[in-house]
């Protein structure tokens, strides 16, 4: 049997191929307006864009780099319970509600970018990834 928790799993690796292909849907007609892809870019980072380029355009490029964080903790602590025979159940429950705030806070920020309301999402949706990393850490220190 496959443990449930390897579906939000999926799910948040897939949204994440998502807003990287609409974050180059939008960034590259953004920079191609700013005279920016004909341009010698040898040795510049992306950060050089910043400023250049319309921020709407922009806020899809940090969200992708927000998904490149913390989900990363989630990812490993989500595939040890996994592991450890602790996927399913209230951890999966747990998991999708994770990648249920990760997926608003991406809309939110890709469309409106209200910053004090991508903080009350990344802050209460860090919750249940707080209480998923204890029951790894239980799981695996009985």
């Amino acid at each position: 049997m496959t443990s449930e928790i390897l579906q939000p799993v999926a799910v948040l690796a897939a949204w994440s191929i998502l807003m990287w292909l609409w974050m180059y849907a939008t960034r590259l007609p953004a920079m191609k307006r700013a005279g920016m892809l004909d341009a010698p870019m040898v040795g510049s980072v992306g950060a050089d864009i910043r400023g250049k380029i319309d921020p709407v355009a922009q806020w899809k490029a940090d969200n992708y780099n927000h998904l490149m964080e913390q989900p990363t903790v989630f990812y490993a602590v989500a595939l040890l319970l996994a592991i450890a025979g602790a996927g399913n159940g209230f951890n999966a429950t747990l998991a999708w509600v994770y990648v249920g705030f990760r997926i608003v806070h991406s809309l939110v920020q890709v469309t409106a970018n209200r910053v004090k309301l991508r903080f009350a999402l990344h802050a209460l949706g860090t919750m249940p990834l707080i209480a998923l990393v204890t029951h790894a850490v239980f799981r695996v220190f009985p």
